[in-house]
């Protein structure tokens, strides 16, 4: 069959897509620990090779793996996670499979190989299990209570106080003291739930994204001296932790991102704004002058 010049690149560029996938795949699964997940991912790569080898036979020609996109995807999901790697690639390909219902007309295995890569794939990167993501929850809970928490009293403390070492000696107590008591908590909730989760490592999450958040809200009250100016970099911090994060958990997990994002943040910042109308009054009523 004699293809159009469009329809040629079209599968030249599938080719690509299949190969460079290839190799992605099979560099994670050499990476990873647990047999059962590199065997999904393998089985993934596989696919990924004999879709390849498909449109060779209409291509006629061999095609180079895309080695930056390779070694990209492959840092990102030693760094992340593979779940996040594997689901941000598939995610990042939404739009080439536009091009299948046009290349079907023409060549109709295209159908196929679509079918294969939306359900099949999708079905076994669903299969694969990650500490991280089993996890998540601890972490939710130490994000969110340090956001909320923190926000809201450093808000306070900076109208109340007007003291830049003051509010950061007051939030880092404040901070760290209530990151321990929240690692507990999570240790003991844990322990006393149906669940598969060992409660250490949940408390252990839990307490380190606590600390971890509280270090990045104190920071501006460490580094410059305009207590306002560090209230409103810090709320800033509080946005981007919570848009990173839930872009982390939208994409490994499927979630709406716009909802968890709205969600968190209009919690954290209705209550930075009621602490800091409180701070102000309290300050009004005890007579505080610093």
């Amino acid at each position: 069959m004699q293809l159009t010049e469009d329809v040629r690149k079209l599968i030249l560029d599938f080719q690509q897509a299949e190969i460079t996938e290839y190799q992605i795949y099979n560099k994670l699964a050499d990476k990873i620990k647990s047999a059962e997940n590199a065997a999904i991912l393998r089985r993934i790569a596989q696919d990924e090779l004999r879709h390849y080898r498909e449109w060779k036979q209409h291509s006629g020609e061999d095609v180079q793996p895309q080695w930056l996109k390779v070694w990209g995807y492959y840092f990102i999901s030693r760094i992340f996670g593979y779940t996040f790697g594997v689901k941000l690639m598939e995610r990042g390909e939404e739009k080439a499979q536009e091009h299948y219902a046009a290349i079907a007309k023409v060549i109709p295995d295209a159908a196929r190989i679509q079918q294969e890569e939306d359900g099949h794939e999708a079905q076994l990167i669903s299969m694969l299990s990650e500490e991280q993501l089993e996890y998540a929850g601890s972490v939710v809970l130490g994000l969110n209570d340090a956001l909320v928490e923190l926000t809201g009293a450093l808000a306070g403390l900076t109208l109340a106080l007007q003291n830049v070492k003051l509010i950061a000696l007051s939030g880092l107590i404040t901070g760290i003291a209530a990151s321990f008591s929240m690692a507990a908590s999570e240790y003991l909730s844990t322990r006393s739930e149906n669940t598969q989760k060992d409660p250490v490592r949940a408390a252990i999450y839990t307490g380190i994204a606590y600390i971890i958040t509280v270090m990045l809200l104190v920071m501006p009250y460490l580094l410059f001296q305009n207590y306002i100016s560090n209230l409103i970099i810090t709320l800033a911090i509080a946005v981007t932790i919570i848009a990173v994060f839930n872009y982390y958990i939208s994409v490994a997990k499927g979630e709406s991102f716009r909802s968890r994002f709205l969600e968190m943040a209009g919690i954290s910042l209705g209550v930075a704004l009621l602490s800091f109308m409180i701070g102000y009054f309290i300050r009004l009523w005890l007579h505080v002058e610093i």
